[in-house]
């Protein structure tokens, strides 16, 4: 294998049109030129940790052994917040330390904090982490730097609770919201085990489901499906379900037998 020729993936908030996630590509090559650079997401909702983190949770684990995954969507940037790089058997996140790596920190082997100003760029702007450090971070870090070099060795991180369904004395299951993709389909934090098999009544913002479609194309307008994650989907069939039924993240749902 070509030395440095590591998987270094970016999610961020910042969008395609202003040019930030360039900038962050031009520095990780200009450190590392052997490096491949992927793109997960970089239309997270500004500032929305709780997306981001959700997004990473579903797909770094379909990256190979040893890849580099970037967060930033980090709305504390030129605070006091740390910047920090989580280890664990599979793979390394480099983020603000803000809640975005609570799915994976449970997995954690090591963490530290980003304060050696040796593997930032010369000027660190306030407003610019991503730029100036996380993105020289990932480059050194693809070429096999050992990571006590970066900092102190941390072992709390900052993490949210993850959203659980909550089940109701009548045995009704109360879920949430937890994304909104891109086609306007609920994703909810309802998995295919959570689900009794039969006689499903789903409600959500006074609309009544009743039962599962098999696919998107085979559903009525309103539908429910079991999406690629196994989690319970809400979308409307050549439409967009956020809008038509204003829901908006960590809106309930019901389901009923």
């Amino acid at each position: 294998m070509t030395t440095g020729n590591r998987i270094i993936t970016l999610i961020t908030d910042f969008g395609t049109s202003d040019g930030y996630a360039g900038a962050m590509k031009g520095v990780i090559l200009s450190i590392n030129p052997n490096a491949t650079i992927v793109d997960i997401s970089h239309d997270i909702e500004p500032q929305n940790i709780l997306q981001a983190a959700h997004v990473l949770d579903k797909t770094h684990p379909y990256f190979p052994e040893n890849t580099i995954h970037i967060v930033v969507v980090d709305p504390g940037v030129g605070t006091d917040r740390r910047a920090v790089i989580l280890k664990t058997s599979q793979h390394i996140f480099i983020a603000p330390d803000n809640g975005v790596l609570s799915y994976v920190v449970k997995d954690k082997v090591q963490a530290v904090t980003i304060t050696n100003p040796r593997f930032w760029r010369d000027r660190v702007s306030n407003t610019f982490h991503g730029r100036d450090i996380f993105a020289p971070v990932a480059a050194h870090l693809s070429l096999d730097i050992p990571l006590h070099e970066f900092g102190e060795q941390t072992t709390s991180l900052v993490s949210f609770p993850i959203s659980r369904p909550e089940i109701e004395p009548g045995g009704a299951i109360i879920g949430q919201v937890i994304h909104i993709d891109r086609f306007g389909n609920l994703i909810t934090n309802i998995k295919r085990e959570d689900l009794p098999e039969t006689n499903l009544n789903i409600e959500i913002k006074g609309h009544l489901i009743q039962g599962l479609s098999p696919s998107y194309a085979a559903g009525n307008e309103l539908l429910a499906i079991i999406g690629s994650d196994e989690h319970l989907e809400i979308g409307v069939k050549n439409g967009n379900a956020a809008t038509s039924l204003g829901v908006n993240f960590g809106d309930r749902i019901y389901v009923r037998t």
